[in-house]
């Protein structure tokens, strides 16, 4: 599954995420894509399944592009540990996803073939998306 080599600093704050993507918010490498239309946190086994549904679908046709990484780690402390002791360890890591993002993007396949492999992809997602398509 998706995780980063090497951090500066393994753990982080949670941070709030609020608004609306900036970046990536347009198709730049396929014709296909799948926009985010709601702000939740995707994690590394979730984007994993959506890329395994979306390979099997296409059959070894066309080019996929995973537009995301998760890089924020997420800690977890045992259960039963006291109150006290510092942050627990890094337990997975995620991506947070604001509205507007695009996750995936497909070419070289038509496009009945490339909706049917991104629906299939949103459904093993915790978000509302949207198939969007290059002008």
């Amino acid at each position: 599954m998706l995780e980063p080599r090497k951090m500066k600093h393994p753990k982080w704050q949670k941070g709030r995420s609020k608004g609306v993507a900036r970046r990536a918010t347009e198709l730049c490498f396929g014709t296909f894509g799948l926009k985010s239309l709601d702000t939740r946190w995707i994690t590394s086994s979730q984007i994993e399944a959506a890329r395994r549904v979306i390979t099997r679908t296409l059959k070894k046709k066309g080019k996929l592009w995973i537009r995301i990484f998760p890089q924020k780690p997420i800690t977890f402390k045992g259960t039963e540990v006291p109150m006290g002791g510092g942050k627990g360890s890094v337990s997975h890591y995620v991506f947070p996803i604001k509205p507007g993002r695009i996750i995936f993007e497909l070419d070289g396949v038509e496009e009945e073939l490339a909706k049917e492999a991104l629906k299939g992809a949103a459904n093993k997602l915790p978000i509302k998306t949207k198939f969007v398509k290059k002008i």
